[in-house]
């Protein structure tokens, strides 16, 4: 379809080559008040602009909080015609879709009988004094209590928490299952493939539910509580080295009253003898 002001240049590219602009209009087949049709300024400019420059500034405001922002301003708008203006220029946010998960099995928190029969692990998050992010991944047997290990660095990908997991089961063994959210360094193939290699079972609680994963929750509670808010870190060495601090002191020093007033150091001993005992007389 031809739209008007294609018409209009083509009646005055015709008009230029000898024919009238009456014959040159009846053969285009446009009217003369077309023609000569002056397209009134837009009224609207200066509020398209600003529309356009606080979706810009604010990317993830829709029409209704502009129009918003333009009333809180003083600009007596209609919102209809914010609309309008709002969708010419095609400044709707587009929606992020949220990462569909597979639906896990719920599975009762229950306490171990035994070390390493399930350890429980997260990620806390903290930062240096530059500004830099401090990706902090516990890890708490669920049995003794034991803080198996804090491994801390800038980031951490799915690679990096294998090579972190293959490092402390060389030290304490395999756990039979790891309990965790659903990050993307838990679900990814880099830990699904360490764990179908050593026979591990990972187990994901359910999106929104950390309640199921209380042992790592209260644990990590305790180190913001106790150990990251207390501490101003000017480096990541200085943390690792203060937290690796922290961590020793909380195993065979802190004692928990859940474990009738003993430290995880001392349950986790007194749980490996009477482990033993039974065996020697099975």
């Amino acid at each position: 379809m031809v739209t008007a002001p294609a018409r209009r240049e083509l009646v005055r590219w015709i008009t230029e080559r000898g024919l009238s602009q009456s014959r040159s209009l009846k053969v285009i087949g446009m009217s003369g008040s077309a023609f000569r049709y002056q397209p009134r300024q837009d009224r609207n400019g200066e509020l398209r602009q600003r529309i356009i420059e606080l979706a810009q500034r604010h990317r993830r405001y829709g029409v209704g909080m502009i129009y918003l922002k333009l009333r809180h301003q003083g600009q007596l708008v209609n919102y209809k015609r914010v609309e309008r203006l709002y969708g010419l220029e095609k400044l709707q946010v587009r929606q992020r879709r949220r990462k569909k998960l597979a639906r896990v099995e719920r599975h009762p928190l229950y306490r171990p009988i035994a070390a390493n029969e399930a350890w429980s692990m997260d990620f806390v998050f903290d930062r240096v004094a530059t500004g830099r992010a401090l990706k902090c991944l516990t890890s708490v047997d669920d049995a003794t209590h034991e803080v198996v290990d804090v491994a801390i660095d800038h980031s951490m990908s799915g690679r990096q928490l294998t090579r972190v997991l293959d490092r402390i089961c060389a030290e304490r063994g395999h756990p039979g299952v790891i309990r965790a959210d659903n990050g993307p360094e838990f679900t990814g193939k880099a830990l699904m493939e360490w764990a179908d290699q050593h026979g591990v079972t990972i187990r994901h609680i359910e999106p929104g539910k950390p309640n199921q994963n209380a042992y790592i929750e209260s644990f990590n509670g305790r180190l913001r509580d106790e150990c990251l808010n207390e501490n101003w870190f000017v480096s990541l060495e200085q943390a690792q080295r203060t937290i690796e601090a922290w961590r020793c002191e909380y195993n065979e020093e802190r004692p928990k009253k859940a474990l009738g007033g003993m430290t995880p150091a001392e349950y986790a001993r007194q749980m490996t003898k009477r482990a033993d005992i039974l065996t020697v007389r099975l």
